[in-house]
């Protein structure tokens, strides 16, 4: 699809009202909050599911267990995505939204190993592979219909609230991880305050459904790519690839920050929740701005400058945390990396949809978000942690981090601009 094609399309659907727009952004939003609660929770979330007298064996079981959802997430991605480009991206999301809401909720009511035996860690897995294929259908259909349902001036900012949606995410689960641990004892945490955090989040199925029901189907039954789009859209697919792998492993290693804090750095366990929340409210301040800003100057100014600012400042920054490990300096190196990343990154969602035709828009990034974040967000931690230990050189995770951002800003200048010119835009919004 040409920019020309992209902005004559934008207009033809209505537009959004902010309770649709949250509606939609909730099943991406639902995906990071389950990551940082079931991260915080890790080792009682083994011990209820995988008891063990070895020390670690409990904490390993539940971590592998975390990591099995992201097999399934390229499947999810595969069905469900190509299901919404061929009969609608509403029906799509319904589906997997309320896959979504069964699989949490499942995780958190299913009887520890203590009451059921092995029927409990055989029951985790599942509603792990469950929810992993439903997080990877999710997330295409939802971003091609908040692109499709802009006026084509405001694309950028819409699609930003996808990565909205994710930081708050992280704030809310750090905020309520931080709670958690300050008012109830271990053995609470052990019975039930884990699975208070996880349904916490559940608790916005029923709505986002509901409001789901009233948004206007995109897909144009007319808009079918040919032979002549496909040299194109692997190009797109590969670029997308690498620069979501880099935002993947960019964000991986701020979240894994509060877990560095403390097990390296020695830095006390509430102050490691507070870089967490910081890291959230970094993101749902700056994702919006960097839509606005994208679709005032373009897509790939808004992804190159920010990325390179934080390539040239990430290795100072651990080297500052590393040398002065105190609160404030990592809440500084939090909050500064964050805002960085996610002045990049709130761009690079809509830059990649955008640049797929409309037929490939849901599965195509659905599939290229899906083996991002199965190959590089399932693995950074675990990378993290044993490189860690494997070097003895705490400043590991920041050289991880500059690969990452180098082969991004390679694909981010590679790749075209997609952002429709400001006076077709305006005119088009008139239009509608």
């Amino acid at each position: 699809m040409s920019i020309g094609d992209a902005a004559r399309s934008g207009p033809r659907k209505p537009s959004l009202s902010r309770r649709q727009i949250v509606a939609i952004a909730s099943g991406n939003a639902l995906e990071f909050y389950d990551f940082v609660v079931y991260a915080i929770f890790a080792a009682q979330i083994g011990r209820t599911f995988f008891p063990s007298d070895v020390p670690g064996v409990s904490l390993l079981a539940s971590l592998a267990t975390f990591g099995v959802g992201f097999v399934t997430r390229p499947l999810g991605a595969l069905f469900i995505g190509r299901w919404a480009d061929r009969i609608g991206r509403k029906p799509a999301m319904m589906v997997s939204f309320t896959l979504i809401g069964i699989s949490v909720g499942g995780l958190a009511l299913t009887p520890g190993y203590a009451t059921i035996g092995a029927a409990a860690p055989l029951l985790a897995i599942f509603f792990r592979l469950l929810q992993g294929f439903a997080l990877g259908g999710e997330v295409g259909p939802s971003t091609a219909l908040l692109l499709e349902s802009a006026p084509a001036h405001r694309r950028g900012l819409y699609v930003s609230f996808q990565a909205m949606s994710a930081d708050g995410a992280v704030l809310a689960a750090g905020g309520i991880g931080m709670a958690l641990s300050s008012w109830l004892d271990a053995a609470a945490l052990d019975r039930w305050g884990w699975r208070v955090a996880l349904l916490v989040g559940v608790v916005i199925v029923p709505f986002g459904l509901a409001i789901r029901r009233t948004i206007t189907e995109t897909l144009e039954p007319d808009d079918v790519p040919t032979a002549a789009t496909r040299p194109a859209t692997r190009q797109i697919v590969a670029l997308g690839l690498t620069m979501l792998a880099a935002a993947t492993i960019a964000n991986y290693v701020l979240i894994y920050l509060g877990t560095y804090a403390k097990t390296t750095l020695g830095i006390a366990q509430t102050s490691a929740f507070a870089s967490t929340m910081l890291v959230g409210l970094g993101g749902v301040l700056c994702d919006p701005l960097s839509g606005w800003l994208s679709d005032r100057y373009g897509r790939r100014p808004v992804m190159i400058v920010p990325a390179v600012l934080l390539l040239l400042v990430v290795l100072p920054a651990f080297w500052a945390i590393v040398h002065y490990p105190t609160p404030g300096m990592l809440y500084a190196v939090s909050t500064i990396l964050a805002c960085m990343l996610d002045l990049s990154t709130g761009t690079i969602l809509v830059a990649v949809a955008e640049a797929l035709p409309q037929r490939q828009r849901a599965g195509g990034f659905a599939l290229i978000y899906a083996f991002a974040i199965s190959v590089f967000g399932g693995s950074t931690q675990f990378v993290l942690a044993w490189s860690i230990r494997a070097t003895g050189n705490p400043l590991t995770p920041a050289f991880y981090m500059i690969v990452a951002l180098a082969a991004g800003i390679g694909a981010m200048i590679a790749i075209r601009e997609t952002a429709p010119p400001r006076a077709d835009a305006a005119r088009a919004s008139g239009a509608a």
